[in-house]
């Protein structure tokens, strides 16, 4: 039984279903969602127009606003149960990870969702989810 759950979002239709089985498999577990910020996704002259401070800020924003969006979309509350948000830095899949086994961490499951890519597209791209499930220090559930 699951007692700390850690799911990744970034507000995907796949993301809010990997939160949406978190809360219904386990009803009794703490929930954190978390959000990767990736600057390698920021546009270089957007963060170079309005300045890295600024930019920084705007993300955190939008993180925020996913959280509040993901959680009304699955009708999770805060005062309803444990649930925490966390916004980090960096490549989402090595954020994760590090998140999952850092000195700090209590999370006995990551449920995240997948986007299904196959083929070159995969290949070309990555996946994010396949790399946690590789280097994840605890179970994890793939949703999509």
């Amino acid at each position: 039984m699951a007692e700390h759950v850690l799911v990744p979002t970034d507000g995907s239709p796949q993301s809010v279903a990997a939160v949406r089985f978190a809360a219904s498999e386990w009803p009794d577990a703490e929930l954190t969602l978390l959000n990767v910020i990736n600057p390698a996704d920021a546009d270089y002259r957007e963060r170079a127009l309005s300045g890295s401070e600024e930019w920084f800020q705007a993300e955190k924003r939008k993180a925020r606003e996913t959280f509040a969006e993901v959680k009304a979309e699955v009708g999770i509350v805060d005062a309803d149960r444990a649930v925490t948000d966390r916004i980090e830095v960096g490549s989402p899949q090595k954020v994760i990870v590090e998140v999952l086994g850092g000195d700090d961490a209590d999370y006995d499951h990551v449920v995240m969702g997948s986007h299904g890519r196959t083929g070159v597209s995969r290949i070309l791209l990555g996946s994010v989810a396949e790399e946690v499930l590789r280097r994840s220090p605890v179970p994890v559930t793939i949703v999509r």
